[in-house]
């Protein structure tokens, strides 16, 4: 069973993917559009010929557990995936998760430049990581 995990920004959607076992999460893409539809469709794309099973989105919330603004648009998004009928769709908290990807990264070496086009698949890394550690 794989697990794939989407960082849904309005323009950018980062996507991770686990490896066969559940153990462990890697980037898979980055999707970048302004067209919510091409947007949509090529993320729906990527899952299905990765043979993803299971999807978790982040749901942006603040510090204090309320949802951010934004959080209407990705449940909107995952609505819409779970309509295919081809995936379970969870959504999960994301709080920092852009945070430690960032010092992941510095830590890699990589500077804020450098970060830009991959912090979004780096933030599902996280996401679907800390699932599937607490997956145990």
């Amino acid at each position: 069973m794989k697990v794939a995990a989407i960082d849904y920004g309005t323009r950018r959607v980062g996507l991770a993917i686990s490896d066969e076992l559940g153990m462990f999460a890697h980037p898979l893409a980055v999707v970048e559009s302004d067209d919510p539809e091409k947007r949509f469709q090529q993320v729906s794309d990527i899952l299905e010929k990765s043979q993803v099973t299971d999807v978790l989105i982040g749901l942006p919330k603040h510090m204090d557990g309320s949802e951010r603004e934004e959080a209407l648009a990705v449940k909107a998004f995952a609505c819409k995936l779970e309509q295919l009928g081809r995936f379970s769709v969870k959504l999960r908290d994301e709080r920092l998760s852009t945070v430690q990807a960032s010092r992941l990264m510095r830590e890699a070496g990589r500077s804020a430049k450098q970060q830009k086009s991959k912090i979004d698949a780096a933030a599902a890394v996280v996401l679907l990581q800390a699932y599937l550690d607490s997956s145990d």
